[in-house]
C-alpha cells in the first residue's frame, strides 16, 4: 500500500496558502490541525510530513511499536512519540529544504501566489481559480492570500454579522471526525498558520506533487552543482585512474539514497533526513544529523563566495580598491562586493520568485558543459593527451573533490515525500547517478585533455576570454551561485531563528541574524581562499558522513531486526571507506591549505 494511502494524506506542498480546508481549519486529511502557538513567529514552523501525521487526527495510525523504539521511548505510545518529534529541533527544516530541490512550473497563477503584489494587475487570473487563492466569493473582492483572517470565524461572530452557520464547510469536504482522547480539546493555528502570520519570511506556495520526470529534474538539480567545475582538476592531482573513483562513490551514493528511502518507508512520522535520525538515534541522533547537514550548507555558501570572487577577478582582472590604507585585490574587492549584493535577497520575505531562479541549476550546468566542448572543438584549443596514470599523494584530494559531487543526500527523503508514484524512487535516483556519474567524467577527461598540467580549480578560469563561450560560461558560474545563495543559507538561518528565545524571535532579530551569517560566510572565504582544497575538505568530511556513513548507520539502527546479514556486511563496509576516507581526505586537504598559505 502506498505510504500516502496508508496516512490517509492528499495532496502534500510547503504551505497551505489560499486552501479551502484552512477556511474551516481542518488538515488535509480531514483531521483537526496539529496544535500551535497561536503567538509564535517566523521561527516557529513544523514539516507538514510531522504535521500532517494521522497520529494527531485519529488517535490510532497506523505506526508500530518500533517507532516509540526507535525514538528510545519503548514503553509509551505513538502518539507521545509523535508530539516529542513535533518539538524537537529544529521544524523549519521540511519547508526549507523544499525549496532547493522543488522544480515547479511557474504558471501565471502560481507566480502571482508567490508574489502578491503582482496581483494587483491581473484580477482576472484571480477570478479563473486558482488552488493558491481564496474561493470565487474571496478572489471577486480582490483578497489575497496573505491578507485574509489565519482562522476561521467563530459560531458567534457569524450569528453578529447575519450569516449563516452554513458558511463554515463547503460541499468539497468531508466533515470532520470525532477528536481522539488523547487530543486537546482546543483549536489552534497550525504552524503554517503561525509561518503566514509572521511578517518576516513567506516560504514558497504549495504545488502538486511530483511525476517522475519532474523528480529526476530535481534530483539532477541537486546533483549537478558546482562541483563540476573541479573534476578535471581531480585528475590534474591524482591522476587518470582516480576517475575510477567516480562510479564507486556515485554506487555507493545511490545505494545509500535507497536506504533512506527504506528508514522513510519505516514509519509514518518520518519524512526527512532530521526524522531518520530521530527514528536511529533519538533526539541526540535528530540534533547531529541537523547540525551536519546545516553546516554542509553554510560551507556550500562559503564556496560560492570563493566562486564569485574567482570568477569575477578573471572577467576583471586589474580591479582593485586602495582606501585609507586598505588594499583589496580584484579577488577580494569582489568577493565583498558580491556579498553586499547577495545580502538583499538573504533578507527577501518572499523566496518563492527565487526558487524559479534557482530551478535553472540544471540549465546552467548544461550550457556550461556546451560551452567547454564548444571551445575545445570549435575554437582551435583542441584535446592534448598528457598527465600521469595515478599520484597517490594527492588522491585523497581528488577523492574529496569526486564526493563533492555526490552531496545530495540532505534533498533526497523531500524528493522522495514529494513524488506521485513513490515506487518509482529507485529508478529516479539510479538514472539521476548514472547521467550525473557519466557527466562528471566526461567533462573530467575533455577538461584536462585541454588545459593539461595548468588546469586550475575552475575550469572556467582556464576557458580564453576572448572567445564568446568562455564569456557564456563564467557568467553563468557567476549568476548560478548568486541566486542559489539565499536558498542555500535561509534553512541554517531559520534553524538559529528557531533555537532563538521567543523574545528574540522578531523581524529585527532575524535580519541580523541574516546578515551576521552572510558577513562570516565573506570572511571565512576570504580566510581560506581556496576553491578546490576548500571542496575537497567538504566531500571528505560532510559528504563522506551525509551519503555514505549516515545513511547506513541509521538504516541498521531502525531496520536491525530484518536486515540480511550480507547487507549488513555491505553497510559496515561503506562506513569503514566513508570513515577512512573522512580522515585521510580532511588531512590532506587540510595540509595543503596550511602549505599554500
Amino acid at each position: 500500500m502506498d505510504r500516502d494511502e496508508e496516512k490517509g494524506h492528499g495532496d502534500r506542498s510547503l504551505l497551505f496558502i489560499g486552501d479551502e480546508d484552512d477556511d474551516i481549519g481542518v488538515d488535509r486529511d480531514g483531521g483537526s490541525p496539529p496544535s500551535s502557538d497561536a503567538g509564535s513567529s517566523f521561527s516557529e514552523r513544523s514539516d507538514d510530513g510531522i504535521d500532517d501525521d494521522p497520529g494527531g487526527g485519529d488517535g490510532s495510525g497506523s505506526g508500530s511499536d518500533d517507532d516509540a523504539d526507535a525514538d528510545g521511548t519503548g514503553t509509551q505510545g505513538r502518539v507521545p512519540n509523535v508530539a516529542r518529534q513535533q518539538a524537537a529541533w529544529p521544524q523549519s527544516y521540511r519547508q526549507s529544504i523544499d525549496m532547493l530541490s522543488a522544480v515547479q512550473s511557474p504558471t501565471v497563477s502560481s507566480i502571482m501566489a508567490a508574489s502578491p503584489s503582482l496581483t494587483k494587475f491581473g484580477s482576472s487570473f484571480i477570478k479563473a481559480g486558482s488552488s493558491f487563492f481564496l474561493n470565487k466569493k474571496a478572489a471577486a473582492e480582490g483578497s489575497l492570500p496573505l491578507t485574509r483572517p489565519l482562522l476561521p470565524p467563530s459560531l458567534s461572530q457569524l450569528s453578529q454579522q447575519g450569516q449563516p452557520a452554513a458558511r463554515l464547510s463547503t460541499d468539497s469536504l468531508p466533515p470532520r471526525p470525532p477528536a481522539p482522547a488523547l487530543q486537546a480539546p482546543t483549536m489552534q493555528q497550525r504552524p503554517s498558520a503561525a509561518c503566514l502570520k509572521s511578517n518576516y519570511i513567506e516560504l514558497p506556495p504549495p504545488s502538486s506533487k511530483c511525476s517522475s520526470s519532474q523528480s529526476i529534474i530535481n534530483g539532477l538539480n541537486v546533483l549537478c552543482g558546482v562541483g563540476i567545475l573541479t573534476t578535471c582538476f581531480g585528475i590534474k592531482e591524482a591522476g587518470w585512474l582516480s576517475l575510477l573513483l567516480l562510479p564507486l562513490l556515485g554506487a555507493c551514493s545511490c545505494y545509500t539514497g535507497l536506504l533512506l528511502k527504506r528508514c522513510i518507508d519505516s514509519s509514518p512520522t518520518i519524512e526527512t533526513y532530521p526524522d531518520v535520525g530521530q527514528a536511529a538515534f533519538g533526539i541526540s541522533g535528530r540534533i547531529f544529523v541537523s547540525v551536519v547537514l546545516y553546516l554542509e550548507l553554510y560551507a556550500c555558501c562559503v564556496e560560492y563566495i570563493t566562486l564569485l570572487g574567482d570568477s569575477l577577478s578573471s572577467v576583471f582582472p586589474s580591479a582593485h580598491l586602495a582606501f585609507t590604507g586598505i588594499y583589496l585585490n580584484s579577488h577580494n574587492l569582489f568577493a565583498i562586493t558580491m556579498a553586499l549584493a547577495i545580502l538583499p535577497s538573504v533578507w527577501l520575505r518572499n523566496l518563492s520568485l527565487l526558487s524559479y531562479l534557482s530551478a535553472g541549476g540544471v540549465v546552467a550546468t548544461i550550457t556550461v558543459i556546451v560551452c567547454l566542448f564548444w571551445v575545445g572543438i570549435g575554437d582551435g584549443v583542441g584535446f592534448h593527451p598528457s598527465g600521469t596514470a595515478l599520484n597517490l599523494t594527492h588522491l585523497p584530494v581528488a577523492l574529496g573533490l569526486y564526493g563533492y559531487c555526490f552531496s545530495g543526500h540532505s534533498v533526497f527523503p523531500n524528493i522522495y515525500s514529494s513524488m506521485k508514484e513513490r515506487s518509482q524512487f529507485p529508478f529516479v535516483i539510479l538514472f539521476c547517478f548514472i547521467v550525473v556519474t557519466v557527466v562528471y567524467a566526461g567533462v573530467a577527461a575533455a577538461g584536462f585533455l585541454m588545459f593539461g598540467e595548468s588546469t586550475m580549480s575552475q575550469f572556467t578560469l582556464n576557458m580564453p576570454q576572448q572567445y564568446v563561450p568562455s564569456k557564456i560560461a563564467i557568467w553563468m558560474t557567476i549568476v548560478n551561485p548568486y541566486t542559489k545563495y539565499a536558498l542555500t543559507m535561509t534553512p541554517v538561518a531559520l534553524s538559529i531563528e528557531e533555537a532563538l528565545p521567543k523574545k528574540m524571535r522578531n523581524y529585527l532579530a532575524g535580519m541580523c541574524v541574516r546578515t551576521a551569517l552572510v558577513l562570516s560566510t565573506v570572511v571565512v572565504a576570504l580566510s581560506f581562499p581556496y576553491f578546490a582544497l576548500v571542496m575537497a575538505l567538504l566531500g571528505s568530511v560532510f559528504t563522506m558522513l551525509v551519503a555514505l556513513i549516515l545513511p547506513c548507520a541509521c538504516y541498521l539502527s531502525i531496520k536491525r531486526n530484518s536486515v540480511p546479514l550480507w547487507e549488513v556486511s555491505l553497510c559496515i563496509a561503506i562506513i569503514l571507506i566513508g570513515m577512512v576516507c573522512a580522515c585521510i581526505g580532511s588531512y590532506t586537504s587540510i595540509k595543503q591549505m596550511i602549505g599554500g598559505s
